[in-house]
């Protein structure tokens, strides 16, 4: 009898331990995708949204959301995880530390509306452009008290260029989310 207890309680504990640790590696991969990036004046344009929507897609809206916070509290304590290997307080409060802590909120909103409206493509690519909206109104008016710069200029230096390279990680997070997303639910059962 105890032993079936015992089997009973790891079965139910593979899930939470695989969650753990699937939030460690987003937070990792998302670590990585800061790291490839094309430098700009004031923001450099990388891969860590991309990262950011996976992790929302892949691991709904607590989960994401809990990737990224690690990632935001890597950076926090030093870890060289943010753009340009930079890290610390200095940086994460920084003039663009408000687009890094939005990763939180992308993620976890982009995990809740694919719950709410369903896991189809097109329906995947919308939640995901609401996620990335609300990471560049945090973001953008974080840069703007920071700066003290006005909203057409942040615009036009921190969002606007951004756009089409959002919209192809958007469809690219989307197309490889179909793929993985399937066998990664069912892993999690």
């Amino acid at each position: 009898m105890e032993s079936m207890s015992n089997h009973v309680s790891v079965k139910n504990t593979r899930p939470g331990i695989l969650l753990g640790a699937l939030c460690a590696l987003m937070a990792a991969v998302t670590a990585v995708c800061s790291q490839i990036q094309i430098p700009l004046p004031m923001i450099p344009i990388n891969l860590a949204l991309f990262s950011v929507h996976l992790s929302g897609i892949l691991l709904g809206p607590k989960y994401g959301s809990v990737s990224q916070a690690v990632y935001i509290l890597l950076a926090a304590v030093g870890v060289p995880v943010l753009a340009g290997f930079s890290g610390g307080l200095g940086a994460l409060f920084g003039r663009t530390g408000g687009y890094a802590v939005g990763y939180i909120l992308c993620a976890g909103l982009d995990g809740l509306l694919c719950r709410k409206w369903g896991a189809s493509f097109g329906k995947m690519c919308a939640a995901m452009a609401l996620g990335c909206a609300a990471c560049y109104a945090l973001g953008t008016v974080w840069f703007m008290a920071v700066t003290g710069l006005d909203i057409r200029t942040s615009l036009v230096s921190c969002v606007l260029p951004f756009l089409p390279g959002d919209a192809v990680k958007i469809v690219l997070a989307g197309w490889l989310a179909l793929r993985v997303r399937p066998a990664l639910q069912a892993m999690l059962k």
